[in-house]
């Protein structure tokens, strides 16, 4: 027993050690071992139930966090499996009354059920005591169909009591029992009627919503093949580098990029835009998407729990837990309300008997319909209810919103500020024009060291110059860069051969400390939209210009944010010839245009717009944006392969490169604060109604039972209205737009596969070096106007 005892305590010591010694190694592995359990539990109603679940849950070992998706009845237990068990995290639930059961992978939720067996029973025996008149013994049968349907509002009164919690089921309780008291046992049944048919309806209004939300848990499917072995293994064993085969039909299990293989890919569940995207080898994949009609292997590029899609279900999923302003003003008042009207429905029972004051049972009836009006249930769901629907509406066109905060300031917006390169931009660029200035560099090892220096960056510039040297036959070797650094607002330097190497615009021209007298004249017969410079150890050696085109709907999205009284601007580090000529692709529909901006300048710009016009949204990809997406009230990331600072500092993303989708997610905002209005004012008007109504005339305890629990059901379903939007008036034209799209992306491929194909083999890309050394940078070259 002893040397038990003290290997016992051996181990725990050495654990410890272990512990302190490697902290980080101990949390990974801590959570390793933990997995999140998502349940249906049909007992959360309102925000009442939030902390009796918190409480019943906390104690138990093993449980890390708990969190409560009131709108969709949905808990959310990160918890140890082998200390607690998802049987014995439901059987606390059930201990409570509070229905749960654990929601199988890739189902929907709360399915369309019939009602329980003692809603059936509460009815029946409750319409034939109805044919009392006819036979009086069946009067006795009201108080029978309240006994019939009250036992789990019993249950989950009593543990809410037990927990000193004050929740709707108790205070219902309480008004049963004192129509009992009064014998007037016809009004004892309908109160429980009334209240379990509006809770199993409310759980039926919430079906959709709930299946919403869960659809994102089953778009990875749980196996992948490897592409070598064939051999079938579990989607979270994939490491990364690993190379796996997607067949036709099926849908891709993890990022990753093409390595063999031509199909069309259907992203839809990401970006909410239903038209193929062709991909062939280099072409990024993500996890969700489903591929169409061809064979094609990827290799992965992340784990499974942090693809894009595992990114998008924790970002839905937080802001789901994340509550509004709104919401937290009603909470707080809700706090105070409740017991506020307890005590005085307790008043209004007491002080008329201590008085001597005439009619004590109208009083005591006035004092329970003030009871069951303590209950705020339609009010506290007013707000999450509608941002819960309001987000996964936005999630399913392809934006993902950081919260209900965020949702209610997309509907104050009143300026939006764009970045111009791959924002309104498509940011695929082509070379122009390409020279070398003077004889101390031959072309070959000019394109030699742009290319391997240009292949550490991530920029479409970049991007644009590497395949200009591929085409020329040269080939990048970036891992022959000595020295690399990003220049924000100028460009790149690089080290190669002894050589300092400046890339980008005039700024970066400067700071390489050339002699730029004969510049001019090498450029002025050049054309292009955007030119940059070449500088190496002090000396001009190089220049090229470069030409962008505006996205497709670019120019729509802004007319439609002008008609809703937006204003539009432009931000962008480019001249101010490169500004004009992006407006005068757009038909002029900017009303102000700010250029040649450092990143610094971008966030003086977007804090003055916001002085002077209102609530300001700034939409950008680069991680040049990222303090200006930061500054705003609202900042928005362009798309899925945008800059990682821009989509981490931004409060939402689009996950598509769709522009349009700017003034969509506006409109949703706009529609989710008059539903957030009508869903308060609804709540307020009902419970005003009842209290003047017993007030003048007679108090009625089911009509105060029917406002309450009718009203909850108007706010779920009004809320739910929202659950349709963006899929209205787009029919054709958001047909014709995609299929603009397809093509574009169509042509673009297609030139891509022409121009690799031209080139040698020696001028293929090398993939491995290109993602082992890739690196976030951004510059945007000075331009010239385009001449005719």
């Amino acid at each position: 027993m002893t040397d038990g005892g003290e290997n016992w305590r051996g181990a725990t010591s050495d654990a410890a050690l272990e512990e302190s010694l490697l902290p980080e190694e101990a949390a990974a592995r801590t959570r390793r071992k933990c997995e999140k359990t998502y349940l249906d539990v049909l007992g959360v109603c309102c925000s009442a139930e939030v902390a009796l679940v918190e409480r019943l849950l906390a104690p138990l070992n093993g449980v890390r966090a708990v969190s409560v998706v009131v709108p969709s009845r949905t808990v959310i237990v990160e918890h140890d499996p082998e200390a607690t068990s998802q049987s014995r995290i439901v059987k606390v639930l059930n201990g409570a009354g509070l229905e749960a059961s654990v929601r199988a992978y890739g189902s929907s939720g709360i399915i369309s059920r019939w009602p329980s067996p003692y809603i059936v029973a509460c009815g029946v025996l409750l319409l034939a005591s109805s044919f009392g008149w006819l036979l009086p013994p069946l009067q006795w049968l009201a108080l029978g169909a309240a006994c019939a349907g009250a036992p789990p509002m019993i249950l989950r009164g009593f543990a809410a009591a037990s927990r000193l919690t004050l929740d709707i089921n108790l205070l219902m309780l309480i008004a049963v029992a004192g129509a009992v008291a009064l014998k007037d046992y016809t009004e004892a049944g309908a109160i429980v009627f009334l209240f379990t048919t509006a809770e199993w309806l409310e759980t039926l209004a919430c079906t959709k919503a709930s299946a919403g939300m869960s659809s994102l848990m089953s778009m990875i499917p749980p196996k992948a093949v490897l592409a070598g072995t064939g051999e079938v293994v579990n989607v979270r064993d994939i490491g990364v580098g690993a190379v796996i085969a997607v067949r036709a039909g099926e849908v891709v299990p993890v990022d990753g990029v093409v390595v063999d293989g031509q199909s069309e890919v259907d992203e839809r569940s990401l970006t909410g835009e239903s038209y193929p995207v062709p991909k062939q080898p280099q072409s990024e994949v993500w996890a969700g998407t489903l591929n169409l009609d061809g064979y094609i292997a990827v290799r992965t590029t992340a784990l499974a729990e942090n693809s894009t899609v595992a990114k998008m279900e924790k970002l839905v999923e937080e802001a789901q837990n994340s509550r509004s302003k709104t919401q937290r003003l009603i909470d707080s008042c809700a706090k105070y309300y409740t017991p506020a009207v307890v005590v005085l429905g307790a008043g209004v029972a007491l002080l008329p008997l201590l008085l001597g004051a005439g009619d004590p049972e109208r009083w005591f009836r006035l004092s329970l319909v003030l009871l069951v009006s303590a209950c705020p249930c339609a009010l506290v769901l007013s707000t999450p209810v509608a941002t819960f629907c309001a987000l996964l509406t936005a999630a399913r066109m392809g934006i993902l919103v950081k919260g209900g905060d965020i949702l209610e300031s997309l509907g104050e917006i009143t300026a939006v500020a764009f970045d111009k390169t791959g924002t309104i931009t498509r940011g695929e660029f082509s070379i122009d024009a390409f020279r070398v200035v003077g004889d101390k560099v031959q072309m070959s090892h000019l394109l030699y060291w742009i290319s391997s220096i240009e292949s550490k960056s991530s920029h479409p510039m970049a991007a644009a110059l590497v395949e200009y040297a591929q085409s020329k036959s040269i080939q990048p070797k970036p891992e022959n860069v000595a020295e690399f650094r990003i220049l924000p607002g100028e460009g790149i330097y690089g080290e190669m051969d002894g050589k300092h190497i400046y890339i980008g615009n005039s700024r970066a021209l400067a700071r390489g400390s050339c002699h730029t007298d004969t510049a001019p004249e090498k450029i002025d017969d050049l054309k292009g939209v955007s030119i940059g410079y070449v500088v190496c150890d002090g000396d001009l050696v190089g220049v090229f210009t470069l030409s962008d085109d505006c996205r497709t709907g670019a120019s729509e999205a802004i007319r439609e944010l002008r008609s809703m009284g937006i204003t539009s601007v432009m931000l962008t580090g480019d001249s101010a010839e490169a500004a004009r000529h992006a407006q005068q692709q757009l038909g002029g529909v900017l009303e102000e245009l700010h250029s040649a901006l450092f990143p610094e300048d971008k966030v003086r710009l977007v804090g003055a717009l916001k002085a002077r016009a209102g609530p300001t949204m700034m939409v950008g990809d680069g991680i040049n944006d990222a303090p200006a997406l930061a500054m705003a009230d609202v900042g928005v990331s362009m798309g899925i392969s945008g800059s990682a600072a821009a989509m981490e500092t931004s409060h939402a993303t689009l996950m598509s490169s769709d522009i349009l989708r700017v003034p969509e997610a506006v409109r949703l905002g706009r529609r989710a604060r008059r539903t957030i209005l009508v869903n308060v004012v609804t709540s307020l008007a009902a419970k005003a109604a009842v209290l003047v109504l017993a007030l003048a005339w007679r108090p009625l305890l089911w009509a105060a039972v029917l406002a309450d629990v009718g009203t909850c059901l108007l706010v779920v379903l009004n809320s739910m209205l929202l659950l349709g939007e963006g899929t209205t008036g787009r029919g054709k034209d958001e047909a014709c737009r995609a299929t603009a799209r397809s093509l574009d992306m169509r042509r673009s491929q297609l030139a891509a596969l022409a121009s690799n194909t031209a080139a040698p083999a020696t001028a293929v890309r090398s993939k491995a070096s290109l993602m082992s050394t890739r690196l976030p940078s951004t510059y945007e070259p000075t331009s010239t106007a385009k001449k005719s």
